[in-house]
């Protein structure tokens, strides 16, 4: 993982973070007898080896500070836990197994300290219960746009590798018409649990880190419930809902050429969530996916509830996505959640 030089010891930080990463800057790393990540952190590239009969995956996403997070609202630990889950949500979505993870973060050099420990307790603690080790990444001091006394903020940029049989990921484009629409947990939850934050911060300074039924500062990534519904060819298409309901689901229709009507009497609203928050709130890194009106979807999968919310249908001139609402009249549901450059 190398360094850029404005952090005063580059060797010394590059080891620390190898030894909490539980890899070595020396020597190849096997993991679990499975061999995966056949070297990490501490040369130039980290040496992958994949299976025979399987493919990869990676997905990348940005984590940046007052846009995905704020400093006097976010734990530290809940930034790295967060930074993670969002790329492991994709896999989730996508039936892989997570395998490795790369990491390039960019931080005011005052919180190279306490603050840098305690988003690797958050990040790691999560890539352990995954088992999706750090093999890689990038440290830089992040620039200060206004000068030396201007602010600088932290961006974190996750890179996740994942694996699957090969031709047999799940995929967006797959819906039929007819298709049920599925979702795990409950919706709202992580909006609400923002506003909550917002009000009052101090009422979540105790948590532990990683504490569940907190989805907007620990959403738990769907891993297993994406697995089981890959390796049981249950879902003909999926996604996860990190933009929002509205807007995800869309993003499955126009992939699979469809559309889609939702009932808002069917929807898993979470306690304090509104239908608004439901539908439009972001970031509950829930499983949306589709099934054949045969299958047999449990209502519970991998111990998480699963619910049917509305089906699919051919696409029409009206809107992608239709909600009918608590007196049965059909409306447009415009895409509401999550979206940068609006």
């Amino acid at each position: 993982m190398p360094v850029q030089r404005e952090f005063a010891s580059e060797l010394e930080l590059i080891s620390s973070i190898a030894r909490r990463a539980g890899g070595s800057t020396r020597k190849p790393q096997k993991r679990g007898g499975r061999g995966f990540l056949a070297l990490g952190i501490g040369d130039d590239c980290a040496v992958l080896r994949p299976r025979p009969g399987r493919e990869l995956l990676i997905t990348t996403d940005l984590c940046l500070e007052n846009v995905h997070f704020r400093r006097d609202l976010h734990p530290a630990e809940s930034v790295g836990h967060r930074c993670l889950a969002r790329g492991l949500s994709d896999l989730a979505a996508m039936g892989a197994v997570p395998e490795a993870s790369f990491l390039s973060l960019a931080l005011p050099s005052e919180l190279r300290g306490r603050w840098m420990e305690r988003f690797f307790d958050g990040f790691l603690a999560l890539a352990d219960r995954f088992r999706s080790p750090l093999a890689g990444g990038d440290l830089a001091a992040a620039p200060r746009p206004g000068g030396v006394g201007g602010p600088a903020l932290i961006a974190a940029d996750i890179v996740l590798v994942g694996s699957a049989p090969a031709h047999r990921s799940l995929l967006r484009s797959g819906a039929l018409a007819g298709d049920t629409v599925y979702v795990t947990g409950w919706l709202g939850g992580a909006a609400a649990e923002l506003r909550s934050l917002e009000r009052s911060p101090r009422r979540f300074r105790r948590l532990v880190p990683g504490a569940a039924g907190h989805p907007h500062l620990y959403p738990e990534p769907r891993i297993a419930q994406g697995l089981k519904l890959a390796s049981a060819g249950l879902a003909t298409a999926a996604i996860d809902l990190s933009d929002g309901l509205s807007s995800d689901l869309a993003h499955l229709c126009q992939a699979s050429g469809l559309a889609a009507e939702i009932d808002a009497r069917s929807l898993p609203i979470a306690p304090g969530a509104t239908l608004e928050d439901a539908v439009s709130g972001g970031e509950d890194y829930e499983l949306l996916f589709t099934a054949r009106p045969s299958a047999a979807i449990p209502a519970r999968l991998a111990g998480a509830p699963v619910r049917p919310i509305g089906r699919m249908k051919k696409a029409g001139r009206s809107s992608r996505v239709l909600l009918i609402g608590a007196d049965g009249r059909r409306a447009a549901l415009p895409a509401g959640g999550w979206e940068h450059f609006r």
